[in-house]
């Protein structure tokens, strides 16, 4: 039985590959890259809503780095940010990712995968993003809160650097730009969020949008 449940999830691999014959041929994509291959990658993440609509310039930047890091927490990969066999495999077989409530549009912030998702009112994932949450010896509080604060450049007096982008949602923690977000928790109790997505979530977070945060 065991074999059996191998051979079809081989099988569907293989079917899944083939319908995507760029992505087929290639071994590994990792940045710096160019050609269709690459653009046969961002048009599936587009798809599952790791990048936004139409972005698929051909050429793995790093909003297409950040993007596969998203992929890589939502089915539990190591988050590097390298389209490899694994993930290109894996890629056109999953779904968007589902969130874990309805009822009205709000962002739900997944510390164990390390993932935001903007959710709509009809409970559809609108984008997901990866990000970066407290690192050790610090703490993104858990719970649901509201975006009560809002500065496109707000300033930490406690750690001394400029947060591009902040939205905050509990104490002085707010989701906003940074120049690293890492595979793995590293903030100070922030949401670290990739800067080319973090304007895009300045603007669809208003004031008074629901933030879930997970334990």
């Amino acid at each position: 039985m065991r074999r059996l449940h191998l051979l079809a999830a081989v099988t569907a691999a293989l079917a899944a590959l083939a319908a995507f014959p760029a992505l087929a041929s290639a071994t590994t994509l990792r940045p710096g890259m160019c050609g269709p291959a690459v653009f046969a990658l961002q048009e599936r993440l587009v798809k599952r809503t790791y990048l936004p609509p139409g972005y698929h310039p051909g050429c793995y930047d790093y909003r297409t780095t950040q993007a596969v890091m998203a992929f890589e927490g939502w089915v539990g990969f190591p988050r590097d940010g390298i389209a490899g066999p694994l993930v290109l495999v894996r890629l056109p077989m999953s779904i968007t990712p589902l969130p874990w409530g309805r009822g009205e549009r709000h962002v739900e912030i997944h510390k164990a995968k390390q993932l935001l998702y903007l959710v709509g009112a009809n409970g559809a994932v609108i984008r997901v993003l990866h990000v970066s949450t407290a690192g050790p010896g610090h703490v993104t509080p858990s719970g649901h809160y509201t975006v009560y604060y809002k500065s496109p450049m707000s300033w930490s007096h406690e750690f001394h650097v400029w947060l591009p982008w902040a939205s905050y949602v509990v104490g002085g923690d707010a989701m906003h730009s940074y120049p690293s977000v890492p595979g793995y928790p590293a903030s100070h109790g922030c949401i670290r969020v990739p800067a080319p997505e973090a304007k895009w979530l300045y603007y669809t977070t208003p004031l008074g949008t629901p933030v879930w945060i997970s334990t």
